[in-house]
């Protein structure tokens, strides 16, 4: 059961992933699985002053509203990735300054080992999503399917998707992909990538 705790938890997560400029204005939402119920940022609400009336709660399986809110319209996404992994409880759609402008590359980059958080906070693939128009059940059987082996996906011409446990480890995710976009983008797309044996041992530590 959604309690008090629960919307106040919601909140402070969600003005501490503005003040980290993950996004920008009403751009982005964010969901917590809390039970069978899933909180999710309502549409057009701004995550970094988001309050309670701007949080839909919906129940999981089928994706109902339970409190007369109406979710983000990128829910279907949100709750697909919930009803295929039991290990996600947080997802965090958003659109950070270098990852995103990697997602408008006509050339986008296959390989974003360049930093060790990156395989061992996120894994080895971060997977690209072809663009779809926003809200749309396409773009939402695509995220579900990038994010079925992997905890990252950009979203061409659009943004970036972010899945974990908890809070923390969704952020912890969303920042070092963006400092890894960051990299990228400075170095003019001129940088080096940690070996195949590397990436490897940082992605089993990552998993202890």
């Amino acid at each position: 059961m959604i309690t008090e705790l629960h919307f106040d938890a919601f909140i402070e997560a969600s003005h501490l992933i503005g003040k980290m400029q993950l996004l920008h204005c009403s751009s982005g939402n964010l969901s917590w699985r809390v039970d069978n119920e899933v909180m999710i940022s309502a549409t057009g609400s701004w995550l970094p002053n988001i309050q309670k009336e701007k949080i839909a709660i919906l129940d999981l399986e089928s994706g109902r509203s339970l409190n007369n809110v109406r979710p983000s319209m990128e829910h279907l996404f949100h709750l697909g990735v919930m009803r295929q992994r039991k290990d996600v409880n947080v997802v965090l759609h958003f659109q950070s300054e270098y990852a995103t402008t990697i997602s408008c590359m006509k050339e986008k980059p296959s390989n974003f080992n360049i930093i060790s958080e990156i395989p061992y906070h996120i894994g080895k693939n971060i997977a690209i999503v072809p663009y779809f128009v926003p809200g749309t059940p396409q773009l939402a059987n695509a995220v579900v399917e990038a994010l079925k082996d992997t905890n990252a996906c950009l979203l061409s011409n659009h943004g970036q998707v972010v899945c974990g446990k908890d809070f923390e480890s969704v952020m912890e995710r969303a920042v070092f992909l963006e400092i890894a976009c960051r990299i990228m983008v400075q170095s003019g797309m001129n940088y080096n990538v940690l070996s195949p044996t590397d990436v490897a041992t940082l992605e089993q530590l990552g998993k202890k």
